[in-house]
Formats: C-alpha cells, structure tokens, sequence
C-alpha cells in the first residue's frame, strides 16, 4: 500500500490529492481561469496532508503530470515535485496528463479523445480505448472537419478536455460526443500512480523534464 501525493498542473487547474492504496483520500483544487499555480499549490499540499492526516514523512512518492500542456504550469508542477523527492528521498512518478484527462469519462463502447487547447485551431490529443487502452498516440495536430474521421465513422468517440470548445464548432458528425468543462484533475491520477508505483516505474529525479512536445508558449 503506497501513499502518494499528487500534483496536477498542466492547465488552468491547480491540483493536489493524496492518494493511499490508489484511492484518493484528500482533494485540493481550484479552476479560476487564470494560472494561480505559483501561489496555490504548495498551500494545496499543506492542505491535503492536513486533510488525510498525513506527515511529508509518511509519503512513500510524488506523483506529478507529464504533459503536455501549459509550459509555465508545468514546470511549477515539475519543479515542485522534484523538490519533495529531492527533500524526502522518495520515488518521482510521471503520469501522462491526456491518459488521466481520459478516466473522467465512463463508457461501455466507443473510443475516448482527451484533447487539451494548444492555441489558434491546434490541439493536443491522443485516443483510447473505452477500457482506457492507447489507440494512437500523443499527437499536436491542426483541427479541420475531417480531424478524427477514422474513428467517427465507426463508433461513438466522446471528446473531452479544454480543446473541445474549438472542435465542437466545427464537428457536425452525428457519432461526436463533447464533455464540456473538465480539465485535468488529481482525481484521476491515483490509481495509475498506484500501478506505476507498483512496478517501480519511476523517474530519474535528476534528469526529468516535463513533456512539452511543443517548443515553449507562455501561459
């Protein structure tokens, strides 16, 4: 049994959890449409240990988003966790933030399309399967009205994540589905930091850098 702290901060919201056993026990979170990363996330984590009752001491790893998404969010996040690790000698877990983005969606059938705004008409996305399963990769790609019709044209495909208020505009394909108004979360990420935490699939504290997979964008 792992307990895990959990920072997410790729987009407009600042996230914290604890989660212990892959269960999350203590959520901080705050989407005020503006990047208050700098000054909230570290009383985040102050709240959440307090929450779950827990000393820095008792963390057994720090689980952070990889990206991609906001450079500027994501290196506080990084940079933060790397600090804790650093501090308490404990693993660095890296968490895919489109991966996690996908669980706030619960289907039966139909492929998942977690898609995070990358400016103008561009987008980051990758696709999954209804069991969370990767199809396609990582991708930042220009969206059209044929963007993703290799996988409409088959089944139902739910798009969800900040990017979906620029597709939705231009996606008249009776098989899309949009979930408006979910962000990344630490919600999402204990459960898969449990299962890295498990396999000792960890980061080398020293070297490791957020994913950008886009040179540098202020915000």
């Amino acid at each position: 049994m792992a307990t895990i702290l959990c920072l997410e901060t790729a987009t407009i919201n600042c996230s914290v959890s604890i989660s212990v056993n892959g269960k999350i026990v203590a959520l901080e979170e705050i989407n005020n449409n503006q990047y208050s990363h700098a000054e909230k996330l570290h009383l985040f984590i102050e709240d959440v240990l307090h929450k779950a009752k827990i000393n820095k001491l008792q963390l057994d790893a720090v689980a952070v988003s990889k990206g991609p998404g906001s450079y500027t969010g994501l290196r506080i996040g990084v940079s933060s966790a790397k600090g804790l690790c650093f501090a308490l000698d404990i693993p660095l877990i890296s968490i895919p933030t489109l991966e996690s983005l996908s669980y706030q969606v619960n289907i039966d059938d139909g492929i998942l399309i977690p898609m995070l705004d990358a400016r103008r008409m561009e987008v980051y996305s990758a696709v999954f399967s209804s069991d969370y399963k990767e199809l396609r990769q990582t991708e930042a790609q220009i969206l059209d009205t044929y963007s993703f019709a290799e996988y409409l044209e088959k089944t139902k495909v739910y798009f969800i994540g900040d990017g979906v208020e620029k597709f939705k505009n231009i996606c008249q394909h009776p098989h899309a589905i949009f979930v408006e108004n979910k962000f990344p979360s630490a919600n999402q990420m204990g459960l898969l930091a449990e299962e890295k935490y498990k396999k000792s699939d960890i980061e080398d504290v020293a070297y490791f850098e957020p994913y950008y997979l886009k040179d540098f964008i202020s915000g």
